[in-house]
């Protein structure tokens, strides 16, 4: 089984709830040049026909421009091959102060649909207002063409996400049934994506939210990036430090921290903010659990470590393991506002009732009620992941890196990282291309101010990493929310909101971190 990434989902969980390196690229500046952009700056020739574009904008009954923007498919090659970013608008009108690029989070998330189908819940009225909001499919992703596409068939996609296996989890057999199944499925990315699979790292992706600035007529950057996101902001901002307009990175990703022990600091997060619900729960009426917080806590960890051997079917006769439990648990943390629908899970699964934990994992999978998905973040995450990290080269063997999890995040991360860290490693360690060689430093010398927005108890993206980068960062700014869940902007935090207003309106940073709560 493999679940949508733990890490860096898409952000603002209430609104997915509402919505049920460097130097082996050519410079993008040069002594020769066949004319310039709509922003005037003067680009290489072989460059020119991308940031010289003219986009054909369509609007549907929504309201939403959409377009595709033309970028080379490997940067290295600008004369080569092509692909299309798709980008979607939601226009500010007469006083505009230019263009907000948006992207999500994942890797996988599509900024387009989060633009297209939720702007109003994306950023404040006062921000929609004054930018034009742009959100943007990185390549490979749902909209943008040719998408990363691995198995076309949803029985193929049904087994790999919730199939079982015949060794147990956290066993050597299990770790070789689990290989033999992502070497297939990475056999199948390579027939049925081509040679995109080589060209989608962050780098890569920095670059062509450099054209979309230029074709868009903006000579600076401004950007509003969630969770993964954050990385393709930090990205840009190292690759192109003087085009940085008002950058704001919310749920930050630490770009230094090796992958397994990003991974594991991250399932710490999620312990952390199991004990903030269970807190919760306690409280209430109808709470699953009895004793102490921590008497809880090791009643989760007792479910967890039983479920396997009580063999629960859900409504048509899908088989619940561990994994799945994991992942519908996890569903759940990123936000306070999806609790209850956690004790109302527990509360099933004390009754034999497996459904909501699949409802939970479905959402968090983008799976329909008919078995189909909605989209291919799933497979963009891994993808991606192997890409441009260092799982399976990073010489520690799965069964070693799920140890180093377990007692990093001792209620819920070895069940967390069965449908994550495990399937991760095992595909990264047969990925069929080269992991991409990016900057190893993120000072982004020059830069204006960069805003980095990070909560105490995030779960996904935890706290540290936000003070780490806001240090790296040669203007890094923090900005920290006390209390819980991913990701905070535009989600109420009167705090938070206004500082993040002011300085996107103005420029205007604090002169020392305000500790919004």
């Amino acid at each position: 089984m493999r679940a949508r990434p733990l890490v860096l989902v898409a952000a603002g969980a209430a609104v997915l709830m509402l919505l049920a390196a460097c130097q082996f690229f050519p410079s993008q500046t040069g002594s020769t040049s066949s004319g310039s952009t709509g922003t005037g700056e003067a680009v290489a020739s072989n460059l020119t026909p991308f940031y010289g574009q003219k986009l054909s904008w369509s609007r549907p009954s929504n309201g939403i421009d959409t377009t595709k923007v033309t970028v080379p498919l490997d940067w290295s090659d600008p004369g080569g091959a092509t692909i299309k970013i798709a980008i979607a608008r939601h226009s500010a009108g007469a006083g505009s102060l230019g263009s907000l690029l948006i992207n999500p989070g994942g890797p996988g998330g599509s900024g387009y649909d989060f633009v297209e189908q939720a702007v109003s819940h994306v950023v404040t009225k006062a921000i929609l207002a004054k930018y034009d909001i742009i959100g943007f499919d990185p390549r490979g992703v749902n909209h943008s063409t040719p998408k990363i596409t691995c198995y076309t068939d949803p029985k193929q996609e049904n087994a790999l996400l919730y199939g079982t296996y015949s060794s147990a989890y956290g066993t050597q057999g299990w770790i070789d049934e689990l290989t033999t199944v992502e070497k297939d499925w990475a056999a199948a990315c390579v027939k049925n994506t081509g040679p995109l699979l080589g060209h989608i790292d962050a780098a890569s992706n920095a670059r062509d939210m450099d054209v979309i600035r230029a074709v868009l007529g903006d000579t600076k950057m401004h950007y509003l990036g969630y969770s993964y996101g954050t990385y393709l902001g930090t990205m840009y901002a190292e690759l192109f430090p003087g085009k940085v307009g008002r950058m704001v990175l919310d749920g930050p990703i630490d770009p230094l921290v090796g992958d397994l022990d990003s991974l594991a600091t991250q399932m710490a997060g999620f312990d952390s903010a199991l004990k903030a619900y269970m807190a919760y729960c306690l409280k209430i009426s109808g709470c699953p659990f009895t004793g102490t917080v921590a008497d809880g806590l090791q009643q989760v960890r007792a479910v967890l470590d039983g479920i396997d051997t009580r063999h629960l079917v859900a409504t048509g006769a899908r088989a619940l393991d561990s994994a799945t439990v994991g992942t519908g648990i996890s569903y759940t943390l990123y936000s306070e506002s999806s609790w209850p629908a956690l004790t109302t899970m527990f509360q099933d699964l004390a009754k034999d009732d497996a459904d909501s934990t699949f409802a939970n994992a479905d959402a968090y999978n983008g799976r329909s009620a008919d078995g189909t998905y909605h989209s291919n973040e799933s497979d963009v995450y891994a993808a991606v992941t192997c890409a441009e990290g260092d799982l399976g080269t990073d010489g520690v063997t799965a069964l070693q890196g799920l140890a180093k999890i377990d007692a990093a995040a001792p209620i819920l991360g070895r069940y967390f990282a069965e449908d994550d860290y495990a399937v991760l490693e095992t595909a990264c360690s047969n990925w069929p291309e080269k992991v991409a060689k990016l900057p190893t430093s993120f000072a982004a010398k020059g830069a204006p101010p960069i805003m980095v927005v990070a909560t105490t108890n995030d779960p996904a993206t935890p706290y540290a990493g936000g003070v780490s980068l806001s240090k790296q960062l040669s203007s890094g700014v923090l900005v920290t929310h006390t209390g819980e869940g991913h990701t905070v902007y535009a989600q109420g935090d009167t705090c938070i909101d206004d500082t993040v207003d002011a300085y996107l309106l103005s420029g205007k940073v604090p002169a020392s971190d305000p500790m919004c709560s």
